[in-house]
This record gives structure tokens, sequence and C-alpha cells, in this order.
């Protein structure tokens, strides 16, 4: 008896498990089934036939994770689940052709980034053919500060969503008011710049891609060696300011 009820307990506590991954994929293809329109929390706790408080709770993290994106009291797909199923955002052309033109100009590396989630993604690349140069690595998560993309997306976001990023993931609040500071500079002039804050002897600055109403989710900038890019920092703003308009606009 010792036996059985000591393999019943871990038994149980799978069963646990899976239910919880059971509902989190009924809530994605729930979610995914039901796109453009998406669904609304008590909608969703019927078709997966669990209570609002549980599923609340996995669509948060859902949202967290960039798998789904919450707008209007609804439910939707989010990014990463593009990510997931192709390996790589579907773009229009015109994206890339953007990045080729912004890199020649420059000859340094031009780089789209997307927010997924809670974090930024690195989706398209146009590297410089500079020995030293830039090679950012793609579709990797990574933190949305200090990144310029990562700044530009927490400038344009929603200022609750923002203070709650904010206070989750920096509990100093003089440090949460530097960052205020700045990310207030970054939503007046749609331009965000990373000064060796993330890698030692590398700039950055990019822009936000703003297209009509929709949340801010994509950005375009170039990276290079700070040593090369000095002297000319407004320059390569201007031209990243202009790319990110002409896409904004097409």
């Amino acid at each position: 008896m010792a036996v059985k009820g000591t393999s019943d307990g871990p038994a149980r506590a799978a069963d646990h498990e899976h239910r919880t991954v059971s509902r989190v994929m009924a809530v994605l293809e729930a979610v995914i089934a039901n796109e453009p329109k998406g669904m609304r929390l008590g909608d969703l706790a019927d078709t997966v036939g669990a209570p609002k408080s549980s599923i609340h709770g996995l669509a948060r993290g859902l949202i967290a994770t960039g798998h789904l994106r919450e707008g209007h009291g609804r439910y939707y797909q989010g990014p990463a689940v593009a990510v997931m199923i192709s390996g790589e955002q579907a773009l229009p052309p015109r994206f890339h052709s953007m990045l080729v033109e912004l890199s020649s100009e420059w000859n340094e590396t031009a780089l789209l980034a997307k927010l997924v989630g809670d974090s930024v993604m690195n989706i398209d690349v146009v590297e410089s053919d500079q020995l030293i140069r830039a090679s950012p690595v793609l579709r990797v998560r990574r933190p949305l500060w200090p990144s310029s993309y990562g700044k530009n997306f927490l400038a344009l976001m929603d200022p609750q969503k923002q203070d709650a990023y904010l206070r989750r993931k920096y509990p100093d609040p003089r440090e949460r008011e530097r960052m205020l500071q700045e990310l207030t500079e970054v939503r007046g002039t749609h331009l965000a710049f990373n000064r060796e804050e993330s890698s030692s002897g590398l700039f950055g600055v990019s822009s936000p891609i703003t297209i009509d109403n929709e949340p801010v989710t994509l950005a375009i900038g170039l990276v290079g060696p700070a040593a090369r890019t000095k002297g000319h920092e407004a320059d390569l703003a201007n031209s990243v300011l202009k790319a990110a308009r002409i896409l904004a606009e097409s």
C-alpha cells in the first residue's frame, strides 16, 4: 500500500500539469480559430470549460510571452505565434528593401525588430560588409531595456502597461524615474539610442514604425561600432527616422 500511495502522488501532480498544458493549448487554439474578431474572457472560459479566474491567469502569461495580445476587452493572436509556426515574420518585401537601402547608405548593419510580449526580437537584418561590424542574432528574445528598439516600444506603450512593466522589472523608483525621463524624450522624437548600454563598443539608433492607430510593434534602426559612428549620430538618426516614416506611410 505504501508503494501505491507513493506512486499516486506524482501521478496526480502529472495529471494537474497535463491539464494546465491542455488548457493553455485550448486557449491558444480557440483564439486563433476566432481571428480576426478575437474572444472575450467569458466566451473563452466557456469554450475551454474552465473558471474565468483560471483562464485569466493563463491568458496573462500568454500575453507576457507574446502568444496573445489584448485589446478592447478581447484576446487576439499574438506575434509569437507566427514566430513559433514559421520561424520568421511575414512582412511585405518593402521592409527588407528598406533595410538594404539603409545599410547601403551608411555601410552599417540595418535591423528590424518586433515587440513580442514583454521582449524585443530581431526579425530581419542586413549586415554591413565591413570587417568590424554588428552581427545581431535573429529570433531570440531580449529585454526591452536598454535596447533602442525596446525603448521605442516602452515609450509608445499604453501607460498602464508601461508602468506595470517598469515596476515589475525595475523596483528602484529612482531608476524608474531616470528611465521615464528618457522614455518621455523618445516618445516626443520617435528616436531612441543605445550608446554602449547593451554591448561595449556598440552604438544603436532606432525609430518606431507607426501604422494607422495600431499598437507600435515594429521598429527599424542602425547599429555599428561606436568609434565609427561617433560624430555622425544626428545624421544616422535622421536616416533611420526617414526610413521608419516611409514604411509607416507605404
